[in-house]
This record gives C-alpha cells, sequence and structure tokens, in this order.
C-alpha cells in the first residue's frame, strides 16, 4: 500500500445516443417499430494522482477544439463533447491547484479522440507517457489507414512524446500502482488499480463506459467494442479484482463513479 492522494479533473461531457453505450438498449419491434432514440450525457474526466514518487496524470482528455474541427464531423455528430472548450486540460488542472509544469508522468488508458486530446500538451517534454504497446500500433494503424476504428485522431497523439511503452499484461511503473490490460473496448486498454492507503481503486476506464456496462455485464454497443469476448473476460478480471482486494470499481463516463472520485479524494 501507498500514500496517494486522488484528485478528478472534470473536463466537459458527452452527449450521445444509449445504444453506442450499451448494445440493444431501445430496439424496435412489432408493437413499437420506430421507438424513440435515447440520448444521455456522462462527464469526461482526468485524474491526478499524488504518489509520493511523482504527481501522475490519468488520461488527458478532449482536445478544446473538438467541436471546432478537429474531431471529424460525423464523430462529433455523434458523440458531441459539446463543451469541450470550457475544460481545456491546463484550465481545468489549474482549476484543482495542479499546473501542467507540476504533471511529473501520464497514463493514457487508450487513445481514442475524448481521452488522448491533451497530449499535445506534452509535446517535446521528459514526460513519460505510459500507453500499451497494442494500443500505440492500433491507433496508428486506425488513424493513418481506412483500416481499424474511426475513433482515433492522429493529431492528438502524433507528437514528439516521451512514450514509455507498456509490452506486457500487467507492469508496475509505481509502488502502489498497475498497470492492467483490459482489451476489449480497443487492444490496449490499461486498468490503473491502486493499492491505497485509504482502499484499493481500480480505475477501468472505458472498459466500461457506465455503470450499467460493470454491474449488469451489459457490453458496448458494437461500434464501440474492438473484440466482444475479450471485453467479457477483461469484465471478468475486473470483477475478480473487486471481490479479491474489496476495490472501489470506477467506470470511463458514469456521474456516479465521478462523484464516488469526489469522495475519494
Amino acid at each position: 500500500m501507498v500514500d496517494l492522494e486522488l484528485t478528478p479533473v472534470e473536463r466537459g461531457h458527452i452527449r450521445t445516443d444509449v445504444n453506442h453505450i450499451i448494445e440493444g438498449y431501445r430496439m424496435g419491434s412489432a408493437s413499437e417499430p420506430n421507438p424513440e432514440t435515447p440520448m444521455d450525457e456522462g462527464p469526461v474526466y482526468n485524474l491526478v494522482i499524488e504518489h509520493p514518487e511523482a504527481t501522475i496524470l490519468w488520461d488527458t482528455g478532449s482536445h478544446p477544439e473538438a467541436g471546432e474541427g478537429h474531431w471529424p464531423d460525423p464523430l462529433y455528430d455523434a458523440f458531441e463533447h459539446y463543451d469541450a472548450d470550457e475544460h481545456p486540460l491546463d484550465v481545468a488542472l489549474e482549476r484543482v491547484g495542479y499546473s501542467i509544469e507540476e504533471i511529473d508522468a501520464v497514463i493514457q488508458s487508450h487513445l481514442h479522440l475524448d481521452h488522448a486530446g491533451g497530449l499535445h500538451e506534452f509535446a517535446g517534454t521528459d514526460v513519460p507517457i505510459y500507453v500499451h504497446e497494442e494500443e500505440l500500433k492500433f491507433a496508428y494503424y486506425s488513424a493513418k489507414s481506412d483500416a481499424g476504428s474511426t475513433a482515433y485522431v492522429a493529431a492528438d497523439f502524433d507528437h514528439d512524446l516521451n512514450w514509455r511503452v507498456v509490452h506486457r499484461d500487467r507492469e508496475t511503473p509505481f509502488k502502489g500502482i498497475e498497470l492492467r490490460r483490459l482489451p476489449g473496448h480497443t487492444p490496449g486498454l490499461l486498468g490503473t488499480d491502486l493499492d491505497a492507503d485509504d482502499g484499493r481503486v481500480l480505475v477501468i476506464g472505458d472498459q466500461a463506459y457506465m455503470r450499467a456496462n460493470y454491474d449488469e455485464e451489459r457490453p458496448l454497443g458494437a461500434g464501440l467494442l474492438w473484440s466482444r469476448r475479450d471485453w467479457y473476460e477483461s469484465l471478468r478480471t475486473a470483477k475478480e479484482i473487486e471481490r479479491r482486494e474489496g476495490a472501489t470499481v470506477i467506470c470511463g463516463h458514469d456521474p456516479e463513479d465521478l462523484a464516488r472520485l469526489e469522495e475519494l479524494s
């Protein structure tokens, strides 16, 4: 265990069709052939982890110009981060008492456009950016070709960055902080397992976008799944850590989980 202080960093909200988040949430039927499309919104947030060895930033959120052309129009239309410009990373950090210059390391859970849009702030610096090998490869493959996933924007991560590539399924970059590969949503998503003095916390990010994905084991919509089979296996891994260690599990965009982080801070 280690003495950790957690500070959530609010980065605004994404509004999208719930069918993207929960597979088959609202489907047509003979009695209701044209059901109303449900829309919902969830928070985008980062997390500052104050560790005895370093001040660590978990994820970097959306680019502040997401709605001004930085994101492709079809993606912004489907996943509207309508207030991204009000929460640029440097300003959001300052609101909770930090600056970009105080960040000693960054953990990128994955490189989707709503999680890697602040990496430009660390371009040309020696700040290590932890990312899994499979994630980095797939992000470039997707952004630089017509294959892969459309959720990667090269301008988010194609910078002069000090990549610290994680090659194994588990790695401990700092005492009490273990990075665990949880493939499914993407091939190289990293969960962050925090063995804090105040209790175990497992931040699984978009392995579960909302609590329903985790609590009810309802998978993400097909467009948000790289591998359904791997997603279920990663879900079992997270639930085993929760059961065995009594960990508090934190999902990627659920307002209740952001509130849990605020209670832990």
